[in-house]
């Protein structure tokens, strides 16, 4: 961890889940009023988000912990919620877009879990299949060196029958995982990428083979994967590249166990490119065929995505023919052309991996 300094809300500096956090990391630590003073120290800094991978902030979390997946309109979304457990990451990806989300960018940590446990039972209640993961807003797995986050959390959702977690990860900090009397309700998945953009693009994350090794230790355990490869990047070579990562996903772990994969391709706001090009000066990802998309991201133009998205989908096919395949945020015509049906045919792509979940997870009907 290269966090130099944590912050400590007053409001919550009573807190067990901070005393606990404290005590573990022989870290200097600073209890303060509020955000602005920690705000104003990174954002002071010549790199306010390397600053800001650099500080722990402990705080609460004011709002929902979960919430609905933003989406973005006129693209098909996966109906997905988020568990709000904490922002940003201390990897270092030249296109994460949490370079430009929050202004500036903190390590949060919110540590009001009794709030969060109260609004997971309300979920479970409901007669409906939720999925529901924590790594829309940070990286799943970072805070298993020094948190409980998922000794609090796997165990919950064994529990119930309705609703599975999942921990999305670029990382291998999994040996936490085998403690768990999981019962299938939570799902480990990791970004996967070519070992090219891997090394060049993401920054303090793992592997492709330390990822792949670690979901299969996670297989061992009796998890449920799913992986996504996310976001596809278009350079010379790379057809070869992901088809290998592939072959390289199946040698590692047993297709059976796979409850989807997800596919999308690198598309960025306007406001992140100056960022990428201050920060990562060597960085190519952003010279390519780019049009803006419909929700205002700058997108592959659609035919050259198309084309990568189908060697990888063919790839997939060849290893794993009933895998559950979807796309992340695509229109109908990409569907269409790449997949040959539209998630609506089969009542939206949402009900599709509810079903699939069901299926693979072990959930109620």
């Amino acid at each position: 961890m290269p966090i130099s300094k944590i912050y400590i809300d007053q409001a919550v500096s009573d807190s067990p889940v901070v005393k606990k956090i404290t005590s573990c990391l022989s870290i200097p630590f600073e209890t303060v009023p509020n955000s602005q003073h920690i705000y104003q120290i990174v954002s002071d800094q010549a790199d306010p988000v390397s600053a800001g991978k650099q500080v722990l902030f402990l705080t609460e979390n004011k709002g929902p912990f979960i919430r609905k997946c933003p989406g973005t309109h006129n693209y098909t979304c996966c109906d997905y919620q988020i568990l709000h457990i904490g922002t940003f990451c201390t990897m270092d990806c030249s296109y994460c877009i949490l370079q430009a989300y929050f202004h500036p960018p903190v390590l949060q940590y919110f540590v009001n879990h009794d709030a969060l446990k109260t609004e997971l039972r309300e979920l479970f209640e409901k007669e409906t299949i939720s999925r529901i993961g924590t790594g829309e807003f940070t990286d799943s797995l970072i805070w298993e060196v020094w948190t409980d986050t998922s000794e609090m959390l796997v165990p919950m959702f064994a529990a119930q029958e309705r609703a599975v977690l999942e921990l999305k990860t670029k990382t291998t900090h999994v040996a936490k995982m085998g403690s768990f009397d999981h019962k299938r309700k939570t799902i480990l998945s990791w970004s996967l990428n070519t070992p090219a953009i891997i090394r060049s693009e993401e920054r303090k994350t793992s592997s492709l083979q330390a990822r792949l090794s670690a979901a299969r230790t996670c297989e061992q355990m009796g998890y449920p994967l799913a992986f996504h490869f996310d976001p596809v990047f278009i350079y010379e070579g790379c057809e070869s590249d992901y088809q290998k990562v592939v072959k390289d996903l199946f040698d590692a772990v047993s297709k059976e166990n796979i409850t989807y994969i997800s596919i999308g391709s690198f598309r960025y706001m306007p406001s992140i490119y100056h960022i990428i090009e201050r920060r990562f000066p060597q960085s190519r990802i952003l010279y390519g065929e780019f049009v803006t998309g419909l929700d205002g991201k700058m997108r592959y133009f659609k035919p050259l995505r198309m084309r990568i998205y189908k060697v990888i989908i063919d790839a997939i096919r060849k290893f794993a023919p009933d895998v559950l395949v979807y796309f992340c945020m695509e229109d109908d015509e990409v569907w269409n052309t790449c997949m040959g049906f539209l998630p609506t045919s089969f009542g939206g792509l949402g009900h599709m991996l509810d079903r699939r979940v069901q299926k693979i997870c072990h959930l109620k009907s």
